[in-house]
This record gives structure tokens, sequence and C-alpha cells, in this order.
């Protein structure tokens, strides 16, 4: 089996609530806490002794880091399967969005985990998955198989593929050509805008993150439409360049999670700190596709309209060089004041 392969279906079986094995020094089988059925879970861990595996910094938000299996907050922490801990229980531990209502919980015992690389493999194919990164280990043969090693932040660089392209008529816009891409490591499908021509110069480029709160509902929670909105205008002034719309919703963390982070910053957490709860870095996000499609697109030298450095280092460390970096400041409102705040104080954003 291709690497490709085994990693685009051991995402899917945990996203369609199914068992994947993970081979590695000690193998481990896992379900996803967030989509396994309680039908599905009673099949795999007839006994109901399936433990939890969590990441260190949900073991010690769940008050656990005081147990020396769950002191170190950098690994992952195995908790044992008590009685009253089923489907919907395990959710609420794994769900930071719910810290806040719901009622105490326990006791919670951590164990000795065995297998840390594997489990810190398990967890990282959680993420990848857009899921949270909480998960039953299971005993069961019925499983995706994916080896360790192909779990690797080196094995899952990406290629992507072209699928479709056309013509795409804008408004106030240079003719534009869109191009559709798919990725070969967890098999989303990205966008690329084609706008007028640039004559052998670099391009203006943009690299816009999905947002559906921003992009379609014009939420005000963040600067995402905007930015969106403004890089096509510019783009156009400049008489041609490429915008690149990748499927990294909530930097990286998935619509479902993003939500949850909402939820948290409504609480008082800011878009970091939101981010960190629900077991996820700051920002997820992945500039290796981005990088494969300018490259199938023939472009290896942007000026880039970003005020994130992130992006820049990002994209010269997979080969594409940034002539230029264009700032792309919108005006902040009263609700997306701190959150641009944040952005610059924690995310090392330009001002």
């Amino acid at each position: 089996m291709s690497r490709t392969t085994a990693v685009e279906r051991a995402i899917a079986a945990l996203r369609t609530g199914r068992p994947v094995r993970i081979e590695g020094p000690e193998h481990l089988t896992i379900l996803s806490i967030e989509t396994a059925t309680p039908q599905l879970l009673e099949l795999t861990d007839p006994r109901a002794a399936a433990p939890l595996l969590l990441s260190g910094p949900r073991a010690a938000a769940l008050s656990l880091a005081n147990e020396r299996e769950a002191a170190d907050p950098h690994q992952p922490v195995l908790v044992e399967r008590e009685q009253w801990l089923d489907v919907d229980a395990a959710l609420t531990l794994a769900d930071p969005a719910q810290d806040f209502a719901r009622a105490p919980v326990g006791p919670l015992k951590p164990m000795h985990l065995e297998a840390p690389e594997t489990a810190r493999a398990a967890l990282e194919l959680a993420r990848a998955a857009g899921l949270l990164p909480a998960l039953w280990i299971v005993d069961t043969e019925s499983a995706v198989s994916v080896p360790i090693d192909r779990l690797t932040s080196e094995a899952l660089r990406p290629e992507v593929t072209l699928l479709a392209r056309a013509r795409l008529p804008l408004e106030d816009m240079p003719d534009t050509q869109i191009f559709a891409f798919r990725g070969s490591d967890d098999g989303q499908d990205h966008v690329a805008l084609l706008v007028g021509a640039f004559g052998g110069k670099p391009p203006l480029a943009r690299l816009h993150s999905e947002c559906l709160t921003g992009d379609v509902f014009g939420s005000l929670k963040c600067d995402c439409g905007p930015q969106l909105k403004e890089a096509l205008r510019l783009i156009a002034a400049a008489g041609g360049g490429v915008l690149l719309y990748l499927r990294q919703e909530g930097r990286g963390i998935g619509l479902a999670n993003k939500l949850r982070a909402y939820g948290l910053q409504d609480r008082g957490l800011d878009t970091v700190d939101a981010n960190l709860r629900l077991g996820f870095s700051d920002d997820e996000r992945d500039y290796a596709h981005a990088a494969a499609i300018l490259r199938k697109l023939g472009i290896s030298e942007v000026r880039l309209l970003t005020n994130n450095p992130r992006k820049v280092e990002a994209l010269e460390r997979e080969g594409i060089r940034v002539a230029e970096r264009v700032a792309h400041h919108m005006p902040a409102n009263p609700h997306n004041a701190d959150y641009l705040a944040v952005k610059k104080a924690k995310s090392g954003h330009l001002p």
C-alpha cells in the first residue's frame, strides 16, 4: 500500500468512527472519542476496559498533573476506564468547551503508558483528521492499519494533483482562471485563482485560509472576509497575481473545533489560549500544500501579501522565494480588536 493511501484511509476511518491500528514499536489500536458510537465501542471493547488517551495539556486541565503518570505536559496521558466513563462522559472530558458547564466528574486514574511514541503519533493523526486529540485504546483486529513512520512530519509532506481548471469571470477583475488541486495526504481540495498576467515578474500572491464564518457569513470576530476581498482588489490593481484558497479552517483545526474555540473565547479565553486548551497548537496550518500548488502553476517566486512572518518562513522552507512581503492590514471593529491585538502580541503578526 502506498504511503498516501495508508494515511488517507486512516484519517477517513477516524472521521467516520472506525478503528485505526498504528504499527509502531508497540502497536496501538485507536477510536476517536468524538466519532465512535456506543455500539462500535461495545463491539471493540466488550469488557468495557478501554482506557482513554489524552494530550498532556488536556490531562493538566483535568487536574491530573499532580499524578506521576500525568506530570509531564509534553507527554500523552493514559486514563483508566471507570464504570461511569461511557461515550458521553468521555466526550465531556475530552471537549474543553464543556469545562465550564459540566458537573464534577471522577475520580480519574492515570496509568503507565508503555508506548509513548505510538501514542504521540496517534494524537497527531487525530489532529490531522480535524478531531479532538482524545482517543479510546481498544483491542480489535478489524482496523485500518497505518505504519508509524508514515505519520512523521517528513513522511506526511504532501503533493498535489490538478483536478480541474476553468475560466471564472469575476466582477471588476482581469481574466481569471480557477484551478482545483487535491492534497495527497488528507484528500482535501484546495483552489487557486490565477488572475490576469504578471509578465514573468514575481506575482502578487495571497495564501488565504478558508474561513466559512468570515468569508461567507461576514463574521465580525475576525478580519478574514475583508482580507479576502481586499486581496482580490490589490491583485487586480497590480494587473495580475495568484490567490490560493486553502482548506485550513480555524488556523488548521477545522470548523467544529473553531466553533468550540469561539465558545471558549465567549468565556474569556483569547484565540491562542482557546486553541491550546482544545489540545492544538496556536496555529496548526501548514503551507506545504501552498508551495506544491505554486510549483504546479510554474511559480517559484512571489510577492507575498501577508502580515504573518510564519507564512514567509514556511514558503521559503518549501523552496518558494518571497521577493517581498506586502503588508495587508484591515481596520479593526469592536468585535475583533482584541483578536487582532492577540495576533500581534502572541502570534508574531507584524504591525
